[in-house]
């Protein structure tokens, strides 16, 4: 009887220590460390606009930049401002001036570490200007309708300048470049866009030559445009 008594007590002690084992374990915390990034606003403005006006007395601008982070690698994002350039050419001289809009999103292919929210991004926007295109001087070419007379350039231009008001434009634009976080919320952007010209109103009896948004009008209704960029963002909600 006494055997008995030894081995079951063994048995619930054997038992009983698992038991406590497992409880141990179970109530042991796990690391429950979560890192967080910031969603909001980001307001700014392209540098490099009012640097090419510095540069190039011909052209004046200004543009303002945003964005808002909807997921972890897809921002919605927006451009808007103003520009005016006068082109030079052979026999003519025009400007255009007039606001324009940028609307698309990004998507960060950049993985951050930890809380970081740098970017390396490619973009898609829809493009829409409001515009005034103006021919301030051109020389016409002069013909006789005589064989024996070529056709020929007067050597005092006509400097009447003859504008045209309400002039639309529409175009798509991809866009690559990099964000990165400076100081605290504070952010540094530069990149590339190719530009494809949908549709662009003419001024009567001539070409536009450039469109506020998308720059100067090729034959190919392609065209390239850069940026420079400084942006703060609002934090708004951690996630």
């Amino acid at each position: 009887m006494l055997k008995y008594i030894i081995s079951i007590t063994v048995f619930l002690s054997i038992i009983s220590s698992s038991f406590a084992q497992k409880k141990e374990q179970n109530s042991t915390p796990k690391d429950s460390t979560q890192y967080k990034t910031a969603y909001g606003i980001r307001l700014g403005v392209d540098l490099s606009k009012p640097t090419l006006s510095f540069v190039d007395k011909s052209y004046s601008g200004l543009e303002i930049v945003g964005d808002y982070r909807i997921s972890k690698s897809w921002y919605v994002a927006a451009e808007m401002g103003y520009e005016k350039e006068t082109s030079f050419e052979d026999f003519l001289t025009s400007s255009s001036k007039g606001s324009f809009m940028r609307v698309g999103v990004n998507y960060n292919a950049y993985k951050n570490w930890l809380d970081m929210t740098n970017e390396i991004f490619v973009g898609f926007r829809y493009g829409l200007a409001l515009f005034e295109h103006s021919l301030d001087s051109y020389t016409p070419n002069v013909t006789t309708g005589s064989t024996n007379t070529p056709i020929y350039f007067p050597s005092i231009p006509v400097t009447t300048p003859r504008a045209e008001s309400g002039l639309m434009a529409h175009w798509t634009e991809f866009q690559l470049g990099i964000k990165v976080e400076t100081l605290k919320n504070l952010y540094v952007s530069g990149g590339f866009s190719y530009k494809i010209m949908l549709s662009v109103d003419d001024q009567s009896n001539f070409k536009t030559l450039y469109a506020p948004g998308f720059n100067r009008v090729f034959e190919t209704n392609t065209g390239f445009g850069f940026f420079y960029t400084l942006s703060y963002m609002i934090p708004i909600v951690n996630k």
